[in-house]
């Protein structure tokens, strides 16, 4: 059984925009926090958004302004429009429960050329 799935990723030139979906399993899912997180090479990962069951969010400062989390309780999944992308926005991006869980999938690797 997947447990959390992460796509959408590519590579975009700065500037540009990417959707990243992710699908969560019920029992991580649920009526949890669920959260963006990234982990550039080198470097240990980090939340940059996370989004409440009933749609509040919060930003890391580094994305406020730029991305927007988003997520469909019906689907259980949760997106990321990231907008104004940065070289330093590269990464591999991955989902979860806030806080995490042990569980981690596989992550959708994007890259920002400058």
């Amino acid at each position: 059984q997947v447990l959390l799935a992460e796509s959408g990723g590519g590579l975009v030139q700065a500037g540009g925009s990417l959707r990243l979906s992710c699908t969560a399993s019920g029992s991580i899912f649920s009526d949890n926090v669920m959260g963006w997180y990234r982990q550039a090479p080198g470097k240990q990962r980090e939340l940059v958004a996370q989004v409440t069951s009933g749609g509040s969010t919060k930003y890391a400062d580094s994305v406020k302004g730029r991305f927007t989390i988003s997520r469909d309780n019906a689907k259980n999944t949760v997106y990321l429009q990231m907008n104004s992308l940065k070289p330093e926005d590269t990464s591999v991006y991955y989902c979860n429960r806030y806080p995490s869980t042990n569980y981690w999938g596989q992550g959708t690797q994007v890259t920002v050329s400058s």
